[in-house]
This record gives C-alpha cells, sequence and structure tokens, in this order.
C-alpha cells in the first residue's frame, strides 16, 4: 500500500458508518439416530472355556442385531480384552478366574424397533446395555438451517438498528462464524441419556421374554452464532 492510499476505518467514518450485530439462532428437533453401548462379558477359572464363552455371547448379540435389518445403520466392534484376576492371599502369582470383555456400538434410526432391541440385549446372559444416546448426524440439514437462521437474523437486527436511526444498510462488510453448533450432535458425549439398563445375571428364561421398553426420542437443541458488520448510509441526526 502506497502513501497515497488511505488506511480505512477500522470503525467506520461518517460518510460510510459501520454497524456490528450478533444473529442467534436456537432449533429444537427429534433426533435422527440413537445409539447403544454394548457390553458383553464371560468369567471362568480356565482362560479357554472364558474365551469360548465370550465368543458364544459375541456371536448370539452380533446375530440378534443383525436380525433388525435395515432398523440398525451401524454395527461396530470397540475394545476386546481377556484378564486374568490373581488371587488376594498366598505367595506367587495364583490366578483366580479370567475376565472376558467385547464392547459393540450399534447405531438405530428405526426408533420403533429400539425398545424392543434393547429389552431382548438387556435380557441376555451376562450383557450389558448403555443408551440410547439420542443425536443428529453430522451431516445433518438441521445444522445449515441454524447457521441460515443466525443470518438471516443478523441481518434482521441490523436493519432494526438501521431503522431506528432512520436510514438503511448500505453493504455487508464482514460475515463471522463463532461457532455454529455448540450442541454436541453425534457420539457418546451428547446429552445425559434417556435410558440406562444393565444386565448381569444367569440364562434368560427362553419361554417368557421381557416386555419392550416404551422409550421417547429425546429433543435435540443445535445453535448457531454469528457477527455481521454492514455500513450504512449516513443517518441525519
Amino acid at each position: 500500500m502506497d502513501e497515497t492510499t488511505p488506511t480505512p476505518a477500522p470503525y467506520g467514518t461518517p460518510d460510510a458508518p459501520r454497524l456490528a450485530v450478533k444473529g442467534e439462532a436456537h432449533l429444537e428437533v427429534d433426533p435422527e439416530i440413537a445409539r447403544i453401548g454394548i457390553t458383553v462379558s464371560a468369567r471362568g477359572t480356565d482362560r479357554r472355556d472364558a474365551l469360548n464363552d465370550l465368543t458364544r455371547r459375541n456371536a448370539g448379540v452380533i446375530d440378534l442385531v443383525k436380525a433388525y435389518g435395515e432398523a440398525v445403520e451401524t454395527l461396530e466392534t470397540g475394545a476386546f480384552s481377556i484378564s486374568p484376576e490373581l488371587t488376594k492371599h498366598g505367595r506367587g502369582e495364583r490366578v483366580r478366574a479370567y475376565h472376558g470383555r467385547v464392547h459393540i456400538t450399534a447405531e438405530l434410526t428405526d426408533f420403533t424397533a429400539l425398545g424392543e432391541l434393547t429389552t431382548r440385549l438387556a435380557d441376555l446372559e451376562l450383557t450389558r446395555v448403555d443408551g440410547p444416546y439420542w443425536a443428529l448426524r453430522p451431516d445433518s440439514p438441521t445444522h445449515r438451517d441454524a447457521r441460515q437462521h443466525a443470518v438471516r437474523e443478523a441481518v434482521q437486527r441490523g436493519r432494526e438498528y438501521a431503522q431506528a436511526l432512520g436510514t438503511t444498510l448500505a453493504a455487508l462488510v464482514e460475515l463471522a462464524d463463532i461457532g455454529a453448533e455448540n450442541a454436541q450432535p453425534y457420539g457418546y458425549g451428547g446429552p445425559t441419556p434417556a435410558m440406562r439398563t444393565v444386565a448381569y445375571g444367569g440364562a434368560a428364561d427362553p419361554y417368557q421374554e421381557a416386555a419392550p421398553l416404551d422409550l421417547e426420542p429425546q429433543r435435540q437443541h443445535v445453535y448457531a452464532q454469528v457477527n455481521a458488520r454492514f455500513t450504512m448510509t449516513p443517518p441525519q441526526l
């Protein structure tokens, strides 16, 4: 920039006054997905027997979840572990038992099947269910809608300020996204789950199934916020 070019005034001039406003939006919508965490466990005095039991129960859980077809969008196996439990008394390292665990995550889009599936899973032997964790997809159009609402709200607010001065907006100078989504739309770090069920016990009675849970989807809150700067036609004060 040479010496003859004037430096733009950061806060406007009497001939081109600037106006800074904030636009906000808060949408409340139904969730799109529900996640459940499944922990399959096994315990035995023999490592091989514990591993075989864990393999059998894990296969049963996966088969049960897959039986719900298109209602289940994703099914993923996470951590697997089998570890010895040492005796607390006596000398030496004597193994008292072996503990095995497999963690599975299922993501459902059909909430009608969700209650039945979670109940049937919780009724299985040494199987724990956590959730559901309601959420929106990361690419949900709701996030875009919230951002657009925030921009429109910023423009409307700017117009109202300008009208209060008896003038109009002239041009947009800057639009800054300062963190559109404050809500966490995906994953386990979201809002407090609406249901948590734990099942640890013997085999379920094959002739009597537990009644399906009636689960109400938890409404999702999506926030958006922008800063906008405009120039105005000079008002007659």
